[in-house]
């Protein structure tokens, strides 16, 4: 379980970027953290995993409080940053060096990952490119087999064959006892990924939902025309007519489009969450 309660936090005194925020996740779900440049999606990643720490509020994660970052929770926590920081040593060293602290670290896993994102292992890292130390990464992360697992632009750097790769990857590496956390502006490379969305505008958690929760209420289609704009959510125009997200009045439920979601969860925020307030 990973609850936030009451969340305060601020980088500046008087100039709060959260206040009396609250958030629960579950395990064995993939979450996708949605938001603006600046909404606060790394901050929270950051407070989970105890590189920050909240000024007033409750944070329990897997029963622990990330703040005293105690060696049994960070054994259970990995952060995959964006911006990524690799010691000039070989792959095979870096496993040496820091695979101890994650006990149930997996070897033939992390080998087989590195193997499929075509890596030599015996590469020293400081000599790889920006796309290729992200592919080390996400591996060790995923060999770590940690309870929580937080990726802050998991595909940046990675060309189109290794998105594809990462997701198939992923796909198959979550388990029932796992919670992953992914933050990201490139929602169209991980869309069949993502189980539950979280979008965050202005410092405030504005829309939490599961998939299948958000495509039994909304429809994403095609229409030729807007007869009733009054009844759509969304609309963006596109050739031959508009991709729109309306309210679901017994069509066949639709394909998430999550990067239309968020346009139309930003633009008509009172409107969406009133939907999803409907039994």
């Amino acid at each position: 379980m990973i609850e936030l309660k009451d969340i305060s936090f601020y980088y500046k005194k008087n100039k709060p970027l959260f206040q009396d925020l609250n958030l629960k996740l579950e395990n064995g779900h993939i979450y996708g953290f949605l938001g603006k440049n600046g909404a606060g999606k790394t901050t929270i990643m950051k407070i989970l995993s105890g590189l920050l720490f909240p000024q007033a509020g409750n944070c329990n994660v897997l029963g622990f409080n990330p703040k005293y970052r105690q060696a049994s929770f960070l054994s259970d926590v990995f952060y995959v940053a964006e911006e990524l920081y690799t010691p000039s040593i070989t792959i095979s060293n870096y496993i040496k060096r820091y695979a101890p602290f994650y006990p149930n670290f997996d070897q033939n896993k992390f080998d087989q990952y590195i193997k499929e994102f075509n890596v030599e292992k015996n590469s020293l890292l400081t000599g790889l490119s920006y796309g290729q130390k992200k592919k080390v990464i996400l591996s060790f992360g995923l060999a770590t087999q940690c309870k929580l697992l937080i990726m802050d632009e998991p595909t940046n750097g990675l060309d189109i064959p290794s998105k594809a790769q990462f997701r198939k990857i992923l796909a198959g590496s979550i388990t029932k006892e796992q919670t992953f956390i992914l933050s990201t502006h490139q929602v169209k490379d991980l869309t069949n990924l993502i189980d539950n969305i979280i979008i965050l505008d202005q410092s405030k958690i504005i829309f939490h939902e599961n998939i299948s929760r958000i495509s039994e209420k909304m429809y994403f289609g095609f229409s030729q025309g807007l007869t009733s704009p009054e009844n759509v959510f969304y609309s963006e125009r596109c050739p031959g007519g508009y991709m729109i997200v309306k309210e679901n009045n017994g069509e066949v439920e639709s394909e998430v489009e999550i990067e239309t979601l968020f346009n139309a969860v930003i633009q008509n925020q009172a409107k969406v969450q009133s939907l999803f307030k409907k039994n």
